[in-house]
């Protein structure tokens, strides 16, 4: 699995040369903790970290600066000559399940290898490993559990962002 940078949340068009607005993730405040089970919801900044919620348990914890937190939307998965976004990979999932439960992650690793390659037949052998698989499935069972997956069917062409057009302000005072 790959951790992928996004920084801006607005691009200029490059046929108009205007801002628009990128699509938010769903999965932005989603977030994993190496060594922390399950998934975790942002909830505030800290002043060392940041704090979290517990999908699970409900139960609040402080993720300081110094443990490793990666946001689901940032997570890809490799294929053989690019990066598959978590996200595609769960609507591929959910497609191949019809919005049933995946396989559980306990089972047997050539299972859970051949399974995954049914969802996502180019991902890269050497570079996935059955960890990141078994990942990938409790985190789509988390997620379908409590409702969390939000899938556009069709994803709305961007809307550029209008700019208001400055008035004349040379209006005439008494």
């Amino acid at each position: 699995m790959a951790e992928k940078k996004t920084a801006d949340k607005k691009t200029e068009n490059p046929e108009t040369g205007q801002e628009q607005e990128e699509k938010q993730s769903y999965l932005k405040d989603l977030m994993a903790i190496s060594g922390h089970g399950g998934l975790f919801k942002f909830i505030s900044q800290a002043r060392n970290g940041i704090i979290v919620e517990s999908l699970e348990t409900g139960k609040r914890m402080n993720a300081f600066t110094t443990m490793k937190v990666s946001a689901l939307e940032d997570i890809a998965i490799y294929t053989e000559d690019k990066e598959i976004p978590l996200e595609e990979v769960l609507v591929s999932l959910h497609k191949y399940e019809n919005a049933g439960e995946a396989i559980s992650p306990k089972s047997d690793p050539g299972d859970l290898k051949d399974y995954f390659s049914a969802i996502l037949p180019e991902y890269d052998r050497e570079r996935v490993y059955v960890s990141d698989i078994k990942k990938v499935l409790t985190w789509y069972n988390l997620l379908l559990k409590y409702d969390l997956l939000k899938f556009d069917e069709e994803k709305p062409a961007r809307k550029p962002v209008e700019k208001e057009a400055p008035e004349d302000k040379a209006e005439a005072k008494p």
